[in-house]
């Protein structure tokens, strides 16, 4: 009755190494949950988590196209099309290592963080949920989410298939983003803390920072970002060696006129 999104099992063991985000494809057996269906979950709530071991690398390609993770959900604001999936994939691996559970409120994204949490309204009939984005997906232009059955069902869009949407991240009680949480807990998850100096769309002005921070014993490295067709410019600091040092590089950067970095953990 819909587009699923299957992630291929013979190039799984490779596409772990990007969360496992291979392409799902359709055969039409995806779609609502047989007769005796499980018990709807309670909607989540924003919570402080570190970044998942799997599905976080940037960047990734799938179906030859490139994608890039955000370095965290702060501030992610975005509309578009919805999709969902159901029980053809209830209970197989998503991009994050974690069963896919279609009673439960979740959502395949392709750049935001895993987990990240977010509310989706939808923009037909002004319904709204709060999922936890845990899986990598839809790899298709018109679509920037795919919901859980579970999901689809609260917004009321199980029969249309899509819907339009406004996808709006949240942040846990304390005001940070689950990258931001990981970072400060620095989990033994094989990532070294690191800060994003900033982004900027001017080449030449991201180069000047880059070599501020290195005539000021800071080390440094600028790369290319794109997002919703921009590019971008990061600055980086880093690798530190544990959250003591980060802390000190932070207000290093600060005292440069700089402004707050934000602490992120990258492989």
């Amino acid at each position: 009755m819909r587009r699923g999104y299957l992630a291929l099992l013979p190039i799984c063991a490779v596409l772990l190494l990007h969360g496992c985000a291979g392409p799902r494809t359709t055969d039409g057996g995806d779609g609502p949950p047989r007769a005796g269906a499980g018990r709807i979950g309670a909607q989540p709530v924003p919570r402080q988590e570190p970044l998942s071991r799997y599905g976080n690398h940037s960047p990734y390609t799938v179906l030859g196209k490139t994608y890039h993770v955000l370095p965290a959900s702060t501030g992610y604001s975005r509309r578009g099309n919805a999709s969902w999936y159901g029980r053809k994939f209830h209970g197989r691996k998503t991009s994050s290592g974690e069963p896919y559970d279609m009673y439960q409120f979740t959502a395949a994204h392709r750049e935001l963080p895993l987990p990240s949490y977010v509310e989706v309204v939808n923009l037909r009939n002004n319904k709204r949920v709060i999922v936890r984005v845990n899986d990598r997906g839809p790899f298709h232009d018109e679509r920037i989410i795919d919901l859980s059955y579970a999901a689809a069902k609260a917004l009321d869009m199980l029969e249309a298939g899509t819907a339009p949407v406004q996808v709006t991240a949240l942040t846990s009680p304390d005001g940070r983003s689950n990258a931001q949480a990981s970072a400060s807990q620095n989990p033994a998850l094989g990532f070294r803390p690191w800060l994003q100096v900033g982004a900027w769309k001017d080449r030449d002005r991201a180069r000047e920072i880059h070599l501020l921070l290195r005539r000021n014993g800071l080390t440094s490295m600028v790369s290319k970002f794109e997002s919703a067709r921009e590019v971008f410019w990061r600055v980086r600091s880093g690798p530190y060696q544990d959250h003591r040092s980060q802390q000190q590089a932070i207000h290093r950067i600060q005292g440069l006129g700089l402004g707050s970095p934000m602490p992120m953990n990258l492989p």
